[in-house]
Parts: structure tokens; sequence; C-alpha cells
């Protein structure tokens, strides 16, 4: 009889604690972004210190001398990316120093936001 309470004991302490380790689960898949209001200081700390190298209004593109842009990974470098619109490309002129948020969009990298500085 003791065998089975020290048996029965063990049993429901391995599930419970197996319970506990599923409910303290860390929600990766979720995505959590949505509730968040951004401030105009968050917005200003996305801009990524970037110099006009080429403006091709034909292609639609922009190359740019950019900083770290940590919101998609990517190291300093100069590269060609896609302009949001036409009046981006008419605001921005060789050699200018701008600010720039770039994002994937629709697979491209893509310059949504342009700021001169």
């Amino acid at each position: 009889m003791k065998k089975l309470l020290t048996l029965t004991a063990v049993l429901c302490t391995g599930l419970t604690l197996a319970g506990a380790a599923l409910a303290a689960d860390d929600m990766a898949g979720m995505k959590m972004n949505g509730g968040a209001m951004e401030t105009g200081a968050s917005n200003n700390a996305a801009l990524t210190d970037a110099i006009v190298k080429k403006v091709d209004p034909s292609t639609g593109m922009l190359t740019l001398q950019a900083g770290e842009l940590k919101n998609i990974g990517m190291s300093p470098m100069t590269m060609a990316y896609k302009a949001k619109d036409a009046l981006m490309l008419k605001q921005a002129k060789e050699g200018e120093k701008v600010k720039v948020r770039v994002e994937e969009v629709d697979g491209a990298l893509t310059v949504v936001k342009l700021v001169k500085q």
C-alpha cells in the first residue's frame, strides 16, 4: 500500500510539473507588435543616416551609402533601394545627407521614409 501511495504522489508531481512547463511557453509564434503605439522619438530612432549616391527615376531606384539598417539586419553599405514613390525621387539629390527608413515591401528593399538633414 505504501508503494502505491508513493507511486501516485510521484505521478501527480510529474503531471503538475509538466503542466507548468507547458504553461510557461514563450509564445515565439505570437505577433505582439500590433498593440504598441509608436512615439515621435521612436520613429526618429528608426531612421538611419545615409548619403544619396545616385537617383534613377527611370528605374525608381535610389543608391544610398547607408549606415547600419538595424530593422532589417543589414550592416553599413552602399546599395540601390527601390523608392516608395516618385515624389521621393524628386526630393533626393545626389551627394545630399539624409535620414532613411528602409523596409522589405513585397520582397524588395524599399526606402519608405526619407528626411533631408
